[in-house]
């Protein structure tokens, strides 16, 4: 009977101790599985690290990243998807750090008050798409991401500096070149560079963030703005040139604002130009956002500027605004996110009704 006791307990331990070899040996592929794919998106996005305690960092975020897209994918039960984008090895508080550029007013700021020439408009039509029209300039990226080995911080010319909060000025653009279009039947790339450089008065700080109100102020004041071949895009504060800025090729006379938390406000308005949108831009959902109408949870602070350039409504019923980013095209669809539109809450999914406004010719 010992015998026998000590032969079941031998194969059970033999048992046990295959088990968890297995086990070390399954995680261990999977590691260097996740290894393996790092490396290839590190190639993919041209990342390079300064030194291997960086690698390693990133590679951490990465897998942590990876895991959390695969498994919402894998759950199915949203309307969209996630990928693995090239802000794959950041963590969300550097995301936010480093993408986000909208400032909100100070509190003791007195709001300007503007008319609203949309106000009695009564019938739009049931979709709206300004790049079908010819109204919408490509995709641009507002920065490049690199490391410094100790913080994340923005890749300038000498990759050092701070962040590059640039997404008000690429708002304020491309509403305005929808405009300009609409009345010159010209479609033409303005110069976010510009404004970064050159609107500093007020809230507008270049790549410390700004409001797209002030930058309609700017173009207004200097009689107009030049375009993105003459000026462009640096990713990081400059002196103002002003040879450059003299060259005045699209001009605006005014801006307004759209009723705040007003989605049929806003509806009115997009169905009639290119409008620039503020929204809370900062969760991981939106960090990874891919395709799909996004549905996810965000909030009401507003920290990102973005531009509606149309609205419509899916085969299931789900309506959407459609909204041009300036992460690039390899994030979202192409560069354009669609958020879903007419929710029961008045200041629209992640506030996109909240603050709103749209140049004048």
């Amino acid at each position: 009977m010992v015998s026998i006791c000590k032969s079941q307990c031998f194969f059970a331990f033999i048992l046990i101790l295959g088990m968890w070899s297995y086990g070390v040996a399954s995680r261990e592929l999977q590691e260097s599985s996740m290894s393996a794919r790092h490396e290839q998106w590190m190639a993919t996005f041209g990342k390079v690290y300064v030194d291997a305690a960086e690698k390693e960092r990133r590679f951490k975020i990465f897998k942590d990243n990876v895991e959390y897209i695969e498994s919402f994918n894998t759950a199915g039960n949203k309307p969209y998807k996630l990928s693995v984008n090239k802000f794959a090895d950041l963590t969300n508080e550097e995301f936010k750090g480093a993408r986000n550029g909208y400032r909100r007013p100070f509190q003791t700021r007195p709001t300007k008050v503007t008319s609203f020439q949309y106000e009695n408009v009564t019938a739009v039509p049931a979709t709206m798409d300004w790049r079908e029209k010819g109204v919408v300039t490509p995709i641009k990226a507002s920065v490049t991401i690199c490391y410094t080995g100790i913080d994340i911080k923005i890749c300038l010319l000498i990759l050092f500096g701070t962040r590059t909060g640039s997404c008000w000025a690429f708002s304020t653009v491309a509403a305005t070149e929808g405009i300009n279009q609409l009345t010159t039947g010209k479609l033409v790339s303005l110069s976010e560079q510009e404004l970064v450089d050159c609107d500093t008065r007020g809230e507008d700080q270049g790549c410390e963030g700004g409001l797209m109100e002030d930058g309609f102020e700017f173009i207004i004041r200097n009689h107009g703005i030049t375009t993105e071949a003459n000026y462009p895009y640096q990713a990081a504060d400059g002196t103002c040139n002003s040879k450059k800025e003299a060259s005045r090729i699209a001009k605006i006379t005014g801006y307004e604002s759209v009723p705040t938390n007003s989605e049929a406000a806003l509806l009115k308005a997009v169905a009639n130009q290119p409008i620039s949108v503020s929204i809370d831009a900062g969760g991981s959902g939106f960090q990874f956002y891919s395709s799909g109408v996004f549905t996810g949870e965000c909030g009401t602070e507003l920290d990102h500027g973005v531009t509606a350039v149309g609205y419509g409504e899916t085969s299931d019923g789900t309506k959407y605004w459609l909204v041009k980013n300036s992460w690039g095209t390899s994030w979202g669809e192409e560069g354009y996110i669609r958020m879903q539109r007419d929710i029961d809450a008045e200041e629209g999914l992640c506030g996109i009704a909240m603050d709103s406004s749209y140049p004048t010719a």
